[in-house]
């Protein structure tokens, strides 16, 4: 059983992140132990940062920025444990048209890593073909879209299969980054093809 202490963990988001789903995990992951870098694509709004966008501003509100550890080209499944795709409606919309992002969706699966998705982040997961036949939850605005992805879907603040975590909203992330814990310290969870 990996300690989480000795983990590493990658958080993948670029430009109008959901500002709690990505800044909630780094800090409680941090705190338990990991090591967490974020990597975003290289083109973004300000060079070496990210900009949430806060739902409850004007679109040309920006909120908070973060720091960007690695560029999406240098991210490699190989030098982590676990991926977190925070949601919010831009980020994962970007995302999930960028096939370099679906490639390493879909290698962390392959290796047995642990993916974590939130929120309207599950969309990746669909685009990179590991919904299917799977159990999910994510944001009730996209419910269709990943049912009709194959997956079934369910109302939990998290869900887990095979070490593919998902969960609604901001309210359940308390419960989102427990079970990527857990899912960490269960170590590999043997590959998983995309459908």
């Amino acid at each position: 059983m990996p300690d989480i202490k000795q983990s590493k963990i990658l958080i993948l988001a670029t430009d109008g992140f959901e500002e709690s789903e990505l800044f909630v995990p780094l800090e409680k992951l941090r705190a338990a132990g990991a090591t967490v870098h974020v990597a975003a694509p290289e083109k973004t709004r300000e060079p070496g940062s990210i900009l949430a966008w806060d739902g409850q501003k004007q679109p040309e509100d920006w909120g908070r920025k973060v720091p960007v550890d690695r560029r999406l080209d240098e991210a490699r499944a190989d030098d982590y444990d676990a991926i977190v795709l925070p949601g919010g409606v831009l980020n994962p919309d970007q995302l999930r048209v960028d096939p370099a992002v679906i490639g390493l969706v879909r290698d962390f699966a392959a290796k047995g890593k642990v993916v974590a998705s939130i929120c309207h982040g599950p969309w990746i997961l669909v685009e990179a073909g590991l919904a299917k036949g799977r159990k999910m939850t994510s944001f009730a605005s996209i419910k269709t879209d990943v049912q009709n992805a194959g997956a079934n879907w369910l109302d939990q603040e998290v869900v887990t299969d095979q070490g593919i975590v998902t969960s609604r909203s901001p309210k359940d992330l308390d419960a989102f980054v427990s079970k990527i814990i857990e899912e960490v310290r269960e170590g590999n969870h043997g590959a998983r093809r995309a459908a």
